[in-house]
């Protein structure tokens, strides 16, 4: 039970300092993660699986030039939920997740993809 417990703070400390770490993004760059996310878990779409809510994944962290762009929309359980079945989730399970859905990159090119595809259309 112990091992437990310190396992499960030390996850919650890793998400805390992941939430916390980076720049505040622009205004261009809200507006982008705000389109981005409104697609819904990129994984989920790809599984056929229809719409599901999504929160923003930074493919590159959250310091660099640009990062604020190259996000990809993941539920819950694909981002962060700490699954290394399925569904499988990003952290801390990056090997498996790209080897299961594709790399970060190719599912950054469906997401380009899907925001050519909605451009017109109203929300």
């Amino acid at each position: 039970m112990i091992t437990l417990t310190k396992s499960l703070g030390n996850l919650i400390e890793v998400v805390r300092k992941m939430a916390l770490k980076g720049r505040t993004p622009t205004k261009d760059e809200k507006k982008h993660m705000d389109d981005v996310s409104r697609i819904g878990c990129i994984v989920c779409r790809k599984l056929g699986l229809g719409y599901i809510p999504a929160e923003i994944h930074h493919i590159n962290g959250k310091t660099q030039p640009l990062c604020h762009f190259q996000v990809l929309p993941l539920c819950y359980e694909h981002h962060r939920k700490g699954n290394k079945e399925h569904p499988i989730s990003r952290h801390p399970w990056k090997k498996r997740f790209e080897k299961e859905y594709g790399t970060e990159d190719e599912l950054l090119c469906l997401v380009e993809k899907y925001l050519e595809i909605d451009e017109g259309s109203w929300w």
